[in-house]
């Protein structure tokens, strides 16, 4: 047997292994690739920015419907727009809500205190979100939950620093789901 027919009876079974181990390392690559990427929908910080108030048009609000009431949120959401409020998402939130609750980073941050200005009877929850947007999770309808005077149009920053969102918005809990 020559040289040239033991290549030949061997070139087949060395082909297939060196392309397992192609295939093989492609997998690993792969699959480390796909677990070490950041998350994306991970929240994105705030922007720490000098102000002595904070207005409707420096808050990112996100309105979830937690009652019954088709198309709340979308009212809510433009009543919201009309005072000068940022409205990046409206949408449903499985969570059953009785009353307004707004919620946001800290009860006493001056974006959630300048959006609950907007509504009467409301509850504050604070969650410690980094991006600083605030959610309003709307209950059952009843009158005069959003009273048309009376609400602040700016709030005071204490110590001159806020942090507020970027331009893009982040997913923060509670995530809006559809009904």
């Amino acid at each position: 047997m020559t040289v040239r027919d033991v290549w030949r009876h061997v070139r087949t079974p060395l082909t297939l292994l060196l392309l397992l181990a192609v295939l093989g390392y492609g997998a690993w690559w792969g699959y480390h690739a796909l677990m070490t990427t950041g998350d994306p929908k991970a929240p994105t910080t705030c922007i720490t920015q000098e102000a002595t108030v904070v207005v409707p048009s420096q808050v990112t609000v996100r309105v979830l419907n937690g009652g019954t009431v088709r198309g709340f949120a979308g009212d809510v959401a433009k009543t919201l727009r009309e005072r000068g409020y940022k409205v990046s998402s409206v949408g449903n939130t499985e969570e059953q809500v009785g009353n307004v609750v707004v919620v946001g980073a800290e009860l006493t941050s001056p974006e959630v205190v300048l959006v609950a200005s907007n509504f009467a009877g409301v509850t504050l929850r604070a969650d410690g979100r980094a991006d600083h947007t605030v959610d309003v999770l709307l209950g059952q309808k009843v009158d005069g939950f959003m009273p048309a005077e009376g609400y602040q149009t700016a709030v005071p920053v204490p110590g001159g620093t806020v942090c507020l969102p970027s331009q893009a918005p982040s997913s923060a809990t509670p995530t809006p789901t559809p009904r």
